[in-house]
């Protein structure tokens, strides 16, 4: 099934299935997924799913909408195509049509040596966080145990453990942060909303912050602690 990987100076924020036939993409909180950036558009692009073919479609948005560094209009993409929407970069990985062109490809040589042109193999499949998968990127990491405990509001002492890559908490549509683990530890960055994450009453932009055991974030009205055990 098709996928994004949405990330932000190499922090990948959310993982998208691409489910359903059409899914925008742009600023405004009723798209399927929500940039929540200036320099994008209420209603910036949209993907077009038919069949086995992904064809991006820019809404013309204010800013454009570049694959592999070429501004686009409408593009089909492939596997691995980078697609750029403002700062955000999202990656678009289609295993299963890597895997319907590696069969086109076997059947048409069959008997013969591979070509030099042969597309590569799958994507071995990634460890899933909130909504799927990871970027390879984050794979290898050293940092030991870490969770986030919720200190106010009607889940208090809830204790929620940080195994996956990357972790989103908040609340769709109103803030969400997301937690990414790295090989020295972990860093804390503002996904969407109007009202930034609070680390230790500091707010939290779209940079990376690291964070050190004992920390207190603040999001949507909750308070949390992150604790972590080196």
């Amino acid at each position: 099934m098709p996928k994004l990987i949405v990330s932000i100076d190499g922090v990948v924020i959310k993982e998208v299935q691409l489910t359903k036939d059409r899914t925008s993409v742009g600023r405004r909180p009723y798209n399927d997924v929500v940039i929540d950036n200036l320099a994008v558009s209420g209603e910036h692009a949209v993907l077009l799913v038919s069949g086995n073919e992904v064809q991006i479609e820019d809404l013309n948005s204010t800013n454009g909408t570049y694959v592999n560094s070429k501004a686009v209009r409408k593009q089909v993409l492939r596997n691995n195509d980078l697609v750029e929407i403002g700062k955000y970069k999202i990656k678009f990985l289609h295993e299963g049509q890597e895997a319907a062109n590696y069969e086109k490809t076997m059947v048409y040589s069959k008997g013969s040596t591979p070509a030099a042109g042969r597309p590569e193999a799958p994507m071995p499949q990634r460890r899933a966080f909130d909504q799927g998968a990871t970027a390879p990127e984050h794979e290898h990491v050293g940092a030991g145990a870490a969770a986030i405990k919720v200190v106010s509001g009607a889940a208090a002492g809830r204790e929620v453990a940080l195994t996956k890559v990357v972790t989103t908490i908040g609340k769709p549509g109103v803030a969400v942060a997301a937690i990414t683990r790295r090989p020295h530890g972990y860093v804390v960055v503002h996904v969407e909303g109007a009202d930034p994450p609070l680390l230790n009453g500091d707010p939290v932009g779209t940079t990376p912050v690291g964070l050190k055991n004992g920390d207190l974030l603040q999001l949507a009205g909750t308070q949390m602690q992150f604790v972590h055990t080196p």
